[in-house]
């Protein structure tokens, strides 16, 4: 899905469950949120705090390559989004499953970290940054999930993206979340071969469900 239909259908959603949260006027056994996983074509989105020389190249030249590029309501700094990449939006209701914005942010990490785990990988936290990372040799540091939310009224919105099998390449264009000395890698540089998202969509929802506390139907 296009990255600007997918933004709107987001703030529909936001907006509704909102309206809804503060009406009171949930049903007893109502779905509290929805989560969307999508693969997006090639686009880049600076965050509201994100500085713009992060972006290497200009909008044009973007454009020349078929890429677009959003400025975006979420934390963080610039990242890119493309085919074979899992993006994940949850747009749910913290209070209704017990959760603040630390824990709720870890428990998205948290789910990243889980998923890694069933390929051998090592993944975890960096202290100062958002998202999963991979320590490489010479303890270089590489981002296998990039981790931006916004939060308001309780309600969720952004999420968390993950390269199953991204063209790397596309990250030369950019210092990947304001980094200039740490790299990228997806499931398919780390394992040494082509990883399907039809494979890793159940494994990640299994976690993600697991981590959030939450049950989920189609």
């Amino acid at each position: 899905m296009a990255y600007g239909e997918c933004w709107d259908l987001q703030r529909s959603l936001f907006d509704a469950l909102c309206r809804k949260k503060l009406d009171k006027s949930f049903t007893e056994d109502e779905p509290r949120g929805t989560i969307l996983i999508v693969e997006h074509p090639a686009v880049y989105t600076l965050g509201k705090s994100g500085d713009a020389h992060n972006m290497l190249c200009t909008e044009d030249y973007l454009r020349g390559l078929g890429a677009e590029f959003h400025h975006i309501d979420r934390g963080g700094d610039i990242t890119f989004h493309g085919p074979g990449q899992l993006v994940c939006y949850p747009i749910i209701d913290l209070d209704a499953i017990g959760l603040g914005v630390r824990r709720y942010i870890d428990a998205l990490e948290q789910t990243i970290i889980d998923l890694a785990a069933e390929y051998g990988i090592d993944a975890h936290r960096s202290e100062g940054a958002s998202g999963v990372w991979i320590t490489r040799p010479g303890n270089r540091l590489e981002k296998l999930c990039a981790v931006g939310v916004r939060v308001s009224h309780g309600v969720t919105m952004h999420g968390l993206a993950m390269n199953v099998s991204t063209d790397l390449n596309w990250f030369h264009l950019i210092n990947p979340c304001g980094f200039t000395d740490r790299g990228v890698c997806s499931l398919t540089t780390l394992t040494g071969r082509d990883v399907s998202m039809e494979e890793v969509k159940p494994k990640f929802i299994h976690h993600l469900t697991k981590n959030l506390n939450v049950k989920y139907k189609k």
